[in-house]
């Protein structure tokens, strides 16, 4: 309890850290950045596919055939823009925040490891293709878990209980992965997953309500289609923060709990080599003949 208390505090405050501020950032710079590069390319290529699909039935041009003459003929010009905006919007933050992802955990654990835990030997029992294959491992058996348990979520208490429960075991085992890859070795990774699962489940569940929090923004942003532009980059901050702390939360724990793991075994010593003594040769009597050769 009191590693689980002292890492969610030291994650607290190293979320004030500009580093750490800047980092949440940069999802929003990709997403600017993707959206320029898709716009200036293929702006009027989704608007003239939207707004042949807009027409392709004879029901929808009589609907525009009766809009028109009610007074609102320019309403296909509006909605083909808002249609191309929000098929493309969710894509797009799914990419930015996937690109993020893969750069952020690294580097917030860099950032613990280098102010906490400077001395920690690097047993690089993790490589990235390891990390990669762990995720996506991962990533399948919640995704069936899910899948599977869908038909008990009309059950009133057990889908407040099993999403966040699948979704905080998802988060803890890549997150976790993620933070000893560079520190810990495969049997103290292993040894730490079996020590402390409850408590790393605890953690990967509570980051997972606290990750909910966007979705509010995102239903308000669909409700208010006039904010849309201010709600949806709001919300993808806020979800980038959330990711940091939950990021900083699991390398503190994970790292402290790897030198308590240390701490705790004895290391092991080569062994040192032990002089053997040579057979000596059997004395020889005087008075017996020499060998013949």
């Amino acid at each position: 309890m009191r590693l689980f208390l002292d890492s969610f505090w030291r994650a607290v405050v190293y979320c004030l850290r500009p580093r750490v501020i800047v980092l949440s950032f940069l999802p929003l710079l990709v997403m600017v950045a993707l959206a320029l590069g898709l716009g200036y390319f293929y702006w009027d290529w989704a608007l003239q596919q939207v707004q042949g699909l807009l027409e392709a039935s004879d029901l929808m041009r009589s609907f525009w055939g009766w809009l028109q003459s009610a007074g609102a003929g320019d309403m296909k010009t509006v909605l083909a823009p808002l249609i191309v905006i929000f098929v493309v919007t969710p894509a797009v933050v799914v990419l930015s925040l996937l690109v993020v992802a893969v750069f952020m955990t690294p580097a917030l654990t860099a950032v613990v490891a280098e102010r906490r835990f400077p001395q920690l030997e690097r047993r690089r029992g993790g490589s990235f293709a390891a990390s990669v294959l762990w995720s996506l491992g991962s990533t399948l058996l919640a995704t069936v878990a899910l899948v599977l348990s869908v038909p008990l979520w009309f059950v009133p208490p057990l889908v407040l209980v099993l999403p966040p429960l699948i979704w905080g075991w998802l988060t803890y085992r890549v997150m976790a992965f993620d933070a000893l890859a560079e520190h810990a070795s495969r049997d103290e990774r292993l040894a730490i997953f079996r020590r402390h699962r409850g408590w790393l489940l605890g953690i990967g569940i509570l980051t997972g309500y606290m990750g909910a929090a966007p979705s509010i923004v995102w239903a308000s942003g669909a409700l208010f289609v006039a904010a849309f532009v201010i709600l949806v980059p709001v919300a993808i901050w806020v979800y980038t923060l959330v990711f940091a702390f939950s990021s900083l939360w699991f390398a503190h724990y994970c790292l402290a709990a790897l030198v308590q793991l240390r701490a705790a075994t004895p290391p092991v010593e080569p062994p040192q080599a032990v002089d053997v003594p040579l057979p000596l040769a059997p004395p020889t009597d005087p008075a017996l003949p020499p060998p013949s050769s």
